[in-house]
């Protein structure tokens, strides 16, 4: 197969998005900044959300450039399972034999040639031999060069793996997902389904947030549409806001002045199927950076509490400065590790609702956290079940009688969800499942007949999502 390879014609002047004019000896500091970013996620396994934001706060780049940079560095992880098997294409020599530091030139020049329609190829060879003679790998330079300019002219011809003749194949180097998530996504959907949520996971994610639950969402989105003209009310999710695929809303003073916060809209729905009530009280026992607990203490009001624990102090520190932005008087936070007891946080009679939003492998997330799916490692859901399961009996132990908890995670794998809730029920006869009916509105038609809720990125273009309501018999 060859769809999708062909290079569509490029838009604008050579070397477009970063301001270097022909001739001029140096790269262009967006594709600097954006090759050492790829290199310290590919060698030092940093996370390029935060390694991006923080090479970002160090640049003077324009708006577009620093749109250029963020566009380079998740599009070439997005797509490096493609470019990889592009590259190896037009190689004399394994990729495994390359560097890392030349390996990561190829991809983020191969992601230019290949997607990015608004840099000439002439322009994103030439840049790439530049970045690598400012980078210290100048010996390299012809390498590049000549591999570059050879996937220029054959890409449209290099074949890649048919969904129907090769599923496996195809999900990898058409689709971009490492060998074990293509197995797993095929064995949980099968090939059709497991290449649309494979294609949905490679698209870039629209931008959503959640209004102030004291505010009407109406209002404060008439606001937002001045700002970003694509803003919609989400369709399932109450308080949800979809701003589109332009703008910073962290940048926004909607968000600085604490209207709104950054939030997808399958996140939110866990807020929905937890419904916490006025003057409740709330733990959330996994709570960094506290998007999840922020919404509870929203709802909550003044006269409710939340707690938020967290193992990290730092981390804790995000929720603290959430909490503050939006007010929030009532959310206090503790530094505790959940997979042990709980520290004595917890009301008398015990919390009225508690929030289980379990460190999971955040396959879920791989549109808005590309790099994830490339440090994943196949035997990390299973490891993690014994996190979840221990964190969820020893959250469970601070619910009031009658009280109702919420087991979430940000993946697909039953693993992770169906299969540490089913322990879990089988060792405590005081628990058990909550009747779908009983669930908020605005939740409850997208829960299945089992009470799940399982949202999925090519079906209501949120993350993945699962969670379930259980409830303590009185």
């Amino acid at each position: 197969m060859t769809a999708s390879t062909r290079r569509r014609p490029g838009r604008g002047r050579p070397g477009a998005g970063g301001g270097a004019r022909r001739g001029a000896p140096d790269p262009t500091q967006t594709r600097l900044l954006a090759y050492r970013v790829l290199l310290r996620v590919e060698s030092a396994g940093a996370y390029a959300d935060l390694t991006l934001r923080a090479g970002l706060s160090r640049s003077t780049l324009t708006a577009g450039d620093r749109a250029l940079a963020t566009e380079l560095v998740y599009g070439t992880l997005r797509w490096r399972g493609r470019l990889d098997h592009l590259l190896a294409a037009v190689l004399d020599r394994k990729l495994a034999d390359l560097e890392p530091r030349v390996l990561t030139l190829l991809r983020l020049g191969a992601y230019q040639v290949i997607f990015a329609d608004n840099v000439p190829n002439a322009a994103a060879v030439d840049q790439s031999v530049r970045v690598a003679r400012a980078s210290g790998v100048e010996r390299a330079a012809s390498l590049v060069n000549a591999v570059l300019r050879r996937l220029s002219s054959q890409a449209a011809e290099i074949p890649l793996p048919e969904l129907a003749a090769d599923p496996r194949g195809h999900l990898m180097h058409a689709l971009s997902m490492p060998g074990w998530i293509a197995e797993r996504m095929l064995e949980e959907f099968g090939p059709e389904e497991a290449a649309e949520l494979a294609t949905a996971s490679n698209a870039v994610p629209p931008l959503v947030a959640r209004v102030h639950a004291r505010l009407e969402r109406a209002k404060v989105l008439d606001e937002l549409v001045e700002r970003f003209p694509d803003a919609t009310a989400c369709m399932h999710a109450p308080y949800g806001v979809r701003l589109g695929h332009r703008g910073d809303p962290g940048r926004d003073p909607a968000f600085m002045e604490g209207r709104i916060t950054i939030q997808d809209e399958a996140s939110q729905l866990v807020i929905d199927l937890l419904d916490p009530q006025p003057g409740e009280s709330v733990l959330d026992v996994c709570a960094a950076p506290g998007t999840k607990a922020t919404a509870a203490a929203e709802r909550v009001g003044e006269r409710g509490r939340v707690v938020a624990l967290d193992r990290s102090a730092s981390r804790l520190r995000l929720v603290g400065r959430d909490a503050r932005r939006l007010g929030l008087g009532n959310l206090g936070t503790a530094e505790a590790d959940a997979t042990r007891p709980l520290p004595p946080v917890a009301p008398e009679a015990g919390f009225d609702r508690v929030l289980v939003d379990a460190p999971c492998s955040g396959l879920g997330t791989l549109r808005r956290h590309p790099d994830a799916r490339w440090r994943v490692r196949a035997e990390d859901p299973a490891r993690l079940a014994e996190v979840q399961q221990a964190i969820l009996r020893n959250a469970a132990t601070a619910l009031r009688p009658g009280g109702t908890l919420v087991y979430s995670t940000c993946t697909f794998l039953p693993e992770e969800n169906e299969a540490v809730v089913e322990a879990f029920l089988r060792e405590h006869a005081d628990f058990r499942r909550a009747a779908t009916d009983g669930a908020a509105q605005p939740v409850r038609a997208l829960l299945s007949d089992d009470g799940w809720l399982r949202t999925l990125p090519h079906q209501l273009d949120t993350d993945a999502f699962r969670a379930v309501r259980l409830e303590r018999t009185p």
